[in-house]
């Protein structure tokens, strides 16, 4: 024996006799409608009070005037002034190395220079490596000269422009 627990819904017959079906009449074609138009925003406080008002939208940037010059990470000084710079230290760094690579070069090649005698008991080796100290001293002379009379001027124009462009900048 099946009993169900859950009978199904017991229902009425409807009282009143069925209806023909209703027919709305069409829409009346019209030439042309009016766009939709949405309402503007209205801010949030009016309507959530316990939402904080929004901050009305920041004011346009003022229209910047261009400088007349090139900024000056494209200025063509500063190419100039790696280049000066890069050739003061091939410079410096080849006068000191070089005098050494000579003496090398003699002391495994050409030991019989090295052992000859230039002067009462001096040898021309013990002679070549005393010079390292003022070829050595000589080296750090052409790159102080090269760097007075080539790089540091480079650099204070250019150190110079950057102020100026600074003070310009401040001003705006």
């Amino acid at each position: 024996m099946s009993h169900d627990p859950y009978p199904p819904p017991h229902r009425t017959p409807p009282s009143h006799p069925a209806s023909p079906p209703h027919r709305t009449p069409p829409p009346p074609r019209h030439a042309a409608s009016p766009p939709y138009r949405t309402p503007p925003p209205q801010p949030s406080h009016l309507t959530y009070p316990w939402q904080p008002a929004s901050a009305p939208p920041p004011p346009a940037p003022a229209p910047r005037r261009q400088p007349q010059h090139a900024p000056l990470g494209h200025h063509s000084d500063l190419r100039v002034l790696r280049t000066a710079y890069r050739w003061q230290r091939r410079v410096a760094t080849l006068t000191a190395l070089g005098y050494f690579l000579v003496f090398l070069v003699l002391s495994a090649c050409a030991p019989s220079v090295m052992t000859a005698r230039v002067a009462d008991g001096l040898p021309a080796g013990l002679l070549l490596a005393l010079a390292q100290l003022p070829v050595t001293l000589l080296a750090i002379a052409v790159y102080e000269l090269t760097a007075r009379r080539h790089v540091d001027p480079l650099a204070r124009r250019i150190r110079h422009q950057a102020e100026v462009d600074a003070r310009r900048e401040a001003r705006r």
